[in-house]
């Protein structure tokens, strides 16, 4: 069997593809949502308001995992290191589908803003990826830190009625905490200053308009 390898152009048009996939599509997941089996509870529209809003907020967040795991695999130094943050990314990909599910449930839409979150995050990566794999890795556990914090508070500021966005948080959060294990075990450095501040300014910014539009 002959095995083709793909250009740099396959790898671009592949890349515009899960850009629109992730940004227009309804991508699918592999695995069953965390909230298979509970039941829809009922909300006062202001609850639903804000539960909508927190997974409006991690959709967004999923868009911008994805552009980050794409830009960093499409410049990885090592072939590797392309496979662990494609691997990573796929299961981003079932966050990203469970969310766009419980928004469904709520009523909801995803962020007008999403592909300009993209296009940001993808550059991101990509500039990540060209300073080392130990940099892009190091990235990652960042990354994958301040997102497991941000689950924790939406997880504490849910309605507490509302177990299925809950089941789904936390499976999220334990999916993001395994893979900043996995991105450190494999070589990634801490940061320095003022990287990590300034992600959370990002990430701070981006939460507040997508909780809303």
């Amino acid at each position: 069997m002959t095995v083709r390898h793909l250009t740099p152009l396959d790898r671009l048009i592949a890349g515009f593809e899960r850009a629109l996939e992730t940004v227009a599509g309804m991508p699918e997941a592999g695995r069953p949502t965390p909230a298979c089996g509970i039941g829809e509870a009922e909300l006062d529209p202001a609850e639903r308001r804000h539960a909508a809003g927190l997974m409006r907020i991690n959709r967004t967040g999923e868009v911008c995992a994805q552009a980050l795991y794409d830009g960093q695999a499409a410049l990885a130094r090592s072939e590797e290191t392309r496979r662990h943050l494609l691997h990573a990314a796929a299961e981003e990909t079932d966050h990203l589908a469970w969310c766009a599910q419980r928004l469904r449930e709520l009523d909801s839409r995803p962020s007008l803003f999403n592909p300009l979150w993209y296009a940001g995050s993808y550059a991101i990566g990509a500039a990540a990826a060209l300073a080392g794999d130990a940099v892009s890795l190091g990235f990652v556990v960042e990354t994958e830190r301040q997102v497991e914090a941000h689950l924790a508070e939406h997880l504490e500021t849910l309605p507490e009625s509302d177990e299925r966005s809950r089941a789904v948080l936390r499976q999220m959060q334990s999916d993001e905490i395994r893979h900043a294990d996995e991105a450190q075990a494999r070589g990634g450095i801490e940061l320095p200053f003022p990287i990590p501040p300034l992600m959370q300014l990002t990430s701070l910014l981006m939460k507040k308009v997508a909780y809303r539009i």
